[in-house]
């Protein structure tokens, strides 16, 4: 028994002390993340810049800066249309760009459309768009509840909590829980695409341009749930997850609708909240930490001049 007691002592300490001995074997120089052009970081559906002392994208910004990137967050409406979010963050890109140039947005979820919107009508002010875990096809999560009898029920109860989210987080932006679930329905997705196509696979699962106006795409995404017994929003989107039945999805958004210009890869074992290093980094130890991805595309756009 005592052996047995000292072995698992040993397995649990050992992956425990995985991330920081990778990050020995794995130091980058200073400048590893030192992209030509701002990364602009774009959150998705419930989102803010930071609540209560903690960021959206958890870890993510001071990573980046620690290797050397010029990061910007931003806040658009917690909910909302596709267009509206994207017009909430033109002006926020205008204003970066005027200092710098272009920037390279970064989207989360339903972050990610609302990049591509910006890149659509003002492509001169963006070197590139990254999504990451976005429904670029709609999410069959957001098609339950749109055809739901209870959709009303959902629509307030969602509009109370965006509101308090972006009380707290000031953001000072009305929320419209229909017009962002109807964006994020396969018939909404579809209708936005029509408007800004670039990008976006013309097959069910295909991988789409990677790049138009002068615009470079990347995406990636994940098709993990259940990924870290100690996170509690894990029961969440293993519970949203059975809206797919037997597709492989991350909780929210399905595999193939994760696809956008270049894929740098659409299956990392993250969930949807995982794919932004929530809740708190609780994410799989058996996968890659959520900041080394986003470290290593910003050395992959500087790689590319971007």
């Amino acid at each position: 028994m005592k052996l047995w007691i000292k072995t698992l002592a040993l397995v649990v300490t050992i992956a425990w002390s995985a991330p920081s001995a990778a990050w020995w074997w794995n130091s980058k120089p200073a400048n590893y993340a030192d992209t030509r052009y701002p990364v602009v970081l774009v959150h998705g559906m419930f989102g803010f810049d930071s609540l209560i002392g903690v960021d959206y994208f958890y870890g993510i910004s001071e990573d980046l800066r620690k290797n050397g990137a010029d990061v910007y967050t931003t806040q658009v409406p917690a909910l909302d249309s596709t267009i509206a979010r994207g017009e909430a963050l033109l002006p926020q890109v205008e204003a970066i760009a005027a200092v710098h140039g272009k920037v390279n947005l970064i989207g989360h979820s339903h972050g990610g459309p609302t990049a591509r919107y910006v890149a659509r009508v003002r492509p001169d002010l963006v070197a590139s768009v990254t999504s990451v875990g976005s429904p670029h096809k709609g999410s069959a999560v957001a098609d339950l509840i749109v055809g739901s009898p209870a959709s009303g029920l959902a629509d307030t109860l969602a509009n109370a909590l965006g509101g308090l989210i972006d009380l707290i987080s000031e953001g000072g932006f009305d929320q419209n829980a229909q017009a962002s679930l109807q964006s994020l329905s396969t018939q909404g997705s579809a209708e936005f695409n029509n408007f800004a196509p670039a990008g976006i696979p013309t097959s069910a699962c295909g991988t789409g341009a990677s790049s138009a106006n002068g615009v470079r795409f990347y995406s990636w995404g994940g098709t993990g749930v259940l990924t870290n017994l100690l996170d509690p929003s894990d029961a969440l989107l293993g519970t949203t997850s059975l809206a797919f039945g037997s597709s492989q999805n991350d909780g929210l958004v399905e595999r193939c609708s994760n696809h956008f210009g270049k894929i740098i890869r659409d299956n990392y074992f993250m969930n949807h909240l995982d794919e932004v290093n929530q809740a708190l980094g609780l994410h799989s130890l058996f996968e890659t930490d959520p900041k080394a991805v986003y470290k290593q595309h910003a050395n992959r756009l500087k790689n590319a001049g971007l």
